[in-house]
C-alpha cells in the first residue's frame, strides 16, 4: 500500500476541476498525471493543480510511470472507450457516471475488468456524502418502518444552445444520463432494480432531439414505488423524500450531496422530527476518492459500497427508462 496515491485524470472540463480540488484535500492523494485531447489545456492543468505529468492524447497517460488509478470525467460517449484503454493497460479506473452509454458497453468494461483482475468503479459521489449514507443506513435498519415510496427530483435551468454538450445528442446529452441518473440510483439503493414492465417513464425533447424533461415511476411489489424527475428546462428543489409506514427521511437540497437530513416519526394526529447535520468542505468528491485508495489498498478489484453488479443494473434501469420515453441515441 503505496503513502501517496498517484492519481491521473482523462478530461479536463468542470467536473475534472472540481475533482482535482477535492483531492487536495486528502494528505494519501495527489494529481500526478492528466490528459486532454489539447496539449494546451493539459499542461495549464497541470500547472494550476501541481501535476507532473500532462498529455496532449488520452493514449499516452497510460504510459505515464508510476500511476495508481485514472479518473476518467470526459463525456459520457467515451467512458467505454477510455475506460477500456485503462483496464487494457492494468490501470484501475473510477468512471464518472453515466458509466456508460447502455447496458451492452457496460457488460464489456466490467468483463474487461474482470478478466484483468483490475479495480473499476463508477464515480457514484453521492453513495460517499456522509449525509446521503447516514440515511441509507437509517432506511436499512427500519428507522421510518418499511419504506414504501422513495422521490426525488434534480432540475436546472439552461438557456438553450445547441453547441452545448448538454443539449449536443452525439455527446449523450439531454437531463436523464447527465441529473435524472440521480433519482435513479436512488431508488434502486433503497427499493433496488424494478422489472421492466414495472417501469413508467415520459420525456419532453429539444429541437436537437435530447430530453429536456424526464419523469419516471417505478413499481415494486408490495404497494412500492419511487418517482423520478430530472430536467434542463426549470429549477426545480432539487430534494428527496422517502416514505415510511412510521415516519419519513428528508435529504435537503441539493440532497446528492446535501448536508443536511430530517428524520420526522408519526406520532398520533402529528410528527416528531430531528435534523442532522454532516458538513464538509469541498465539493464531496473527496469521500469516494478516499473509498476508492481503501480498496486499492486492501487490493480489491470492486467496490462493497457500488459494486459493479449495481452499475449493470443501473445502466440496464436507465436503458429501460429510455426505452419507454422515446430517448434513443
Amino acid at each position: 500500500m503505496p503513502a501517496v496515491y498517484r492519481w491521473g485524470i482523462i478530461g479536463l472540463g468542470r467536473i475534472a476541476r472540481k475533482f482535482a480540488e477535492d483531492l487536495r484535500m486528502l494528505p494519501g492523494a495527489r494529481l500526478h498525471a492528466v490528459a486532454s485531447t489539447s496539449p494546451e489545456r493539459a499542461q495549464a492543468f497541470a500547472r494550476e493543480y501541481g501535476a507532473p505529468h500532462a498529455y496532449g492524447r488520452y493514449e499516452d497517460i497510460v504510459k505515464c510511470p508510476e500511476l495508481d488509478i485514472i479518473y476518467i470525467a470526459t463525456p459520457h460517449v467515451w467512458h467505454c472507450e477510455n475506460t477500456l484503454l485503462c483496464l487494457e493497460n492494468g490501470i484501475p479506473v473510477l468512471c464518472e457516471k453515466p458509466f456508460s452509454m447502455n447496458r451492452q458497453q457496460a457488460i464489456q468494461m466490467i468483463h474487461t475488468a474482470r478478466r484483468n483482475r483490475t479495480f473499476l468503479m463508477e464515480a457514484l459521489w453521492t453513495r460517499f456524502i456522509p449525509a446521503v449514507d447516514y440515511a441509507l443506513a437509517l432506511a436499512a435498519q427500519g428507522e421510518i418502518g418499511d419504506v414504501h415510496t422513495v422521490k426525488a427530483d434534480f432540475g436546472f435551468h439552461m438557456p438553450f444552445d445547441p453547441h452545448s454538450r448538454v443539449f449536443n445528442k452525439a455527446l449523450g446529452g439531454g437531463a436523464l444520463l447527465d441529473i435524472g441518473i440521480y433519482p435513479a440510483l436512488l431508488a434502486l439503493f433503497v427499493l433496488g432494480k424494478p422489472l421492466a414492465e414495472d417501469i413508467q417513464a415520459m420525456a419532453t425533447f429539444t429541437s436537437t432531439d435530447v430530453d429536456a424533461s424526464c419523469a419516471f415511476m417505478f413499481r415494486y411489489p408490495d404497494n412500492r414505488l419511487a418517482l423520478g424527475h430530472a430536467t434542463i428546462a426549470a429549477k426545480t428543489p432539487v430534494e428527496a423524500w422517502l416514505y415510511g409506514t412510521e415516519g419519513t427521511i428528508r435529504l435537503h437540497p441539493r440532497w446528492h450531496h446535501t448536508q443536511k437530513v430530517t428524520v420526522s416519526h408519526y406520532e398520533g394526529d402529528g410528527t416528531v422530527q430531528r435534523d442532522m447535520e454532516f458538513p464538509f468542505d469541498g465539493w464531496g468528491y473527496h469521500f469516494e476518492a478516499a473509498h476508492v485508495m481503501e480498496c486499492l489498498g486492501k487490493g480489491l478489484v470492486e467496490s462493497d459500497l457500488v459494486p459493479l453488479d449495481f452499475t449493470l443494473e443501473l445502466a440496464e434501469t436507465l436503458d429501460i427508462i429510455r426505452e419507454k420515453a422515446g430517448l434513443v441515441y
